[in-house]
């Protein structure tokens, strides 16, 4: 961890006190769906319907609040390039075709890019949720009190998850300051917990709102929208409070299937190819499952993407957005001069390369040669990274070195290198099963962003409310469906 500028924290409270602030918080969570199901381990055979409170932390997590605006003004600039990248096919070609042949699942989307490619888009509507993800960062050399500064993570074009009970955790963190007040007290050091300090959030509204406007646009009122999920799914709730939004704020179904119940239900029908599960018309196809090679078991789930993305069905994301999402495709765009190909307006552009951090690839370029030379010579200054989502993948410090060993040039051009970003020292209280864990932690920050566009004609773009995600600093990986973080809301400072 690097020294900042960072409040102490949290306030130094009695333990009766947290206990009573932890009390409160679960019994919200629970009275009002801020919560997830349970490991199947740990209810047993039990098969009654079984919640818990979703993991979270009892304080909002002081963020510079320059750093958070920072971020809602990259998101358009960020939505609008990866449309400008998704309709450049050379680019795409060139940069996924060598990928391809060493990473089988990106192979896979890849072959069916190529193949609507080459029988023909039938939507042109495109329709992004996506959210970029960013840490603080202060160099480890820095001088004490140091600023930190914003650095993404990643942009996440598919299945960007928990966007209501983000919204509900910081509606958590409302009530306990207008419930307690947090106990503040003028003689704490810590600064006042005040609903001032934490910014709105209506992230819960504003999927809802992304998928109602791409909905009317596709033109039939008697059409729905199909939510694609994983079997067993444990993070439903957040799933359902965007399918509750849409009906109530905007009369519009929403089914669920699985990628198999696709297969088995699904048919296109006509010239226009109009995608039907059963009787319905789907006239907005959101994927919350489909980012991993654990979703597609079968051949049976891979017909059933293609059948999809074959359609007149409006995608969230289509396979073009997808690929776009790729760790390569973020590793290439931070090349000198390659970024400016697609953000044209130089103030936007540098904007965007300024949250950048070193990307590196480890392919047999010269390039690749010396990345790979630094990540032998320093492992603990970078991270290793797939061509994945979910969590639990990504490869650091001491264990770089192994993994490298055991790869031949080509495997190695599956992954990219990226310096480690250093986030600041902060404490907090994370609440997990109703249990009080304080420690050392590390806070990261989501901006939504929402996109519809027509050919040209863009009909939103818009920021969409934010994430913030907390571990242990212990903790490499950020996933809460994972189990390695808990939600949070930043308090500004």
């Amino acid at each position: 961890m690097s020294s900042s500028t960072l409040p102490a924290y949290p306030p130094p409270l009695a333990q009766d006190q947290l206990d009573e602030l932890r009390d409160h918080a679960v019994d919200w969570a629970l009275a009002h769906g801020f919560v997830v199901r349970p490991a199947p381990s740990s209810v047993g055979n039990q098969t009654i319907p079984v919640v818990t409170h979703a993991p979270f932390a009892l304080f909002p997590s002081p963020f510079p609040r320059r750093c958070y605006e920072q971020a809602l003004k990259l998101q358009p600039l960020f939505n609008a390039l990866v449309e400008s990248v998704a309709k450049d096919d050379l680019f795409l070609r060139e940069t996924l075709e060598s990928l391809s042949k060493v990473d089988d699942f990106v192979g896979r989307l890849y072959d069916i890019y190529k193949y609507v490619q080459q029988e023909g888009i039938a939507q042109p509507i495109t329709l992004g949720l996506h959210r970029s993800d960013y840490l603080l960062h202060v160099p480890l050399d820095a001088p004490p009190k140091t600023e930190p500064v914003l650095q993404q993570v990643e942009l996440n074009t598919i299945a960007s998850s928990f966007s209501s009970l983000s919204q509900l955790a910081g509606n958590l963190h409302n009530f306990l300051v207008n419930r307690t007040n947090y106990f503040n007290d003028a003689s704490l050091p810590s600064p006042d917990i005040t609903l001032s300090a934490l910014p709105r959030n209506s992230s819960i509204k504003d999927i809802a709102k992304g998928i109602a406007k791409a909905w009317s646009l596709y033109g039939s009122a008697s059409a729905v929208v199909i939510m694609i999920v994983q079997p067993g799914e444990r993070n439903a709730f957040d799933q359902r409070w965007i399918e509750y939004n849409l009906f109530d704020e905007h009369k519009i179904r929403l089914m669920r299937c699985t990628l198999a119940e696709i297969a088995d239900c699904g048919t296109l029908q006509g010239e226009q190819r109009k995608l039907f599960v059963g009787q319905s018309e789907i006239a907005v196809t959101y994927f919350r499952a489909g980012y991993a090679p654990t979703d597609f078991p079968s051949q049976k789930e891979w017909d059933a993407r293609l059948l999809i993305e074959r359609s007149r069905s409006i995608k969230c994301p289509n396979i073009a957005y997808h690929l776009v999402g790729t760790k390569k495709v973020q590793q290439i765009l931070a090349k000198p001069g390659l970024l400016e190909r697609f953000v044209p307006d130089a103030r936007h552009a540098k904007l965007v390369r300024d949250s950048f951090t070193g990307l590196y690839p480890l392919d047999g370029s010269p390039a690749g040669e010396a990345a790979a030379k630094m990540a032998l010579e320093n492992p603990e200054g970078f991270v290793m990274k797939p061509q994945r989502e979910g969590g639990g993948n990504n490869i650091y410090g001491e264990d770089i070195p192994k993994a490298l060993s055991k790869m031949t040039v080509s495997e190695r051009n599956a992954y990219i290198l990226m310096d480690l970003i250093r986030p600041p020292p902060l404490e907090n209280i994370m609440v997990r099963q109703g249990r009080l864990i304080k420690g050392e932690v590390v806070s990261e920050l989501g901006i939504y962003g929402l996109w519809v566009s027509d050919g040209s004609v863009v009909h939103m773009n818009e920021t969409g409310g934010h994430l913030l995600r907390t571990k242990a600093s212990s903790s490499h990986e950020g996933g809460v469906a994972a189990g390695f973080a808990v939600l949070d809301s930043p308090l500004l400072i």
